[in-house]
């Protein structure tokens, strides 16, 4: 496989700039184009993958230009959860060039899916899983702790990733704080 193709749009600047500087850095990735607003985009780009703001949720969901394409949210400020299953993954400012660079080949390697929104409520379970995984826990520690198999717990997991559409840990903490399972304090 060449190079990955990404579009960026980031109101942000500075943000932007730095994920554009991340990428080509890794010699993975060629920048298509960086845009600060949805409104620069008159046609449909001809990239892999695009990573947008959170922001731009609201303006995603009516983007013909943006279908069909994965998509990666960058979160700089607080987003109603139910905007966040727009995104495939999660980043933030805080995000780890490794953690940029793995978002954007998962997005790139696994298919599109259905929409999240018909099978978005977590059993309890599936709560207490991702409660955990906020938390920093491995597979085997949250097996050990909910007194279940790691099998059940990479089950859960999947379930977790299918129902909320996000795929990144750090995205699912986002997920956690934002729906209320986890206090911020407690990370």
């Amino acid at each position: 496989m060449g190079k990955i193709r990404m579009l960026i749009v980031e109101p942000a600047s500075v943000v932007a700039e730095g994920l554009v500087a991340l990428l080509l850095r890794s010699g993975e990735v060629e920048v298509v184009a960086s845009y600060s607003s949805l409104d620069e985009l008159s046609q449909t780009p001809n990239v892999d993958v695009a990573i947008l703001s959170t922001a731009l949720s609201r303006q995603v969901e009516g983007c013909a230009q943006l279908q069909g394409i994965p998509l990666i949210g960058m979160q700089s400020s607080i987003t109603e959860p139910d905007a966040l299953k727009l995104f495939g993954s999660l980043l933030t400012i805080y995000s780890s060039d490794e953690e940029v660079i793995r978002a954007v080949r998962e997005a790139v390697e696994t298919p599109l899916e259905h929409n999240y929104a018909e099978s978005h409520d977590l059993s309890d379970r599936e709560r207490d899983v991702l409660v955990l995984v906020a938390k920093g826990y491995t597979n085997k520690e949250i097996a050990s702790e909910l007194f279940i198999s790691p099998h059940t717990v990479i089950s859960h997991r999947k379930n977790i990733v299918h129902k909320t559409g996000i795929r990144s840990v750090a995205g699912l903490t986002v997920y956690a704080v934002l729906n209320k399972l986890i206090d911020s304090e407690s990370l």
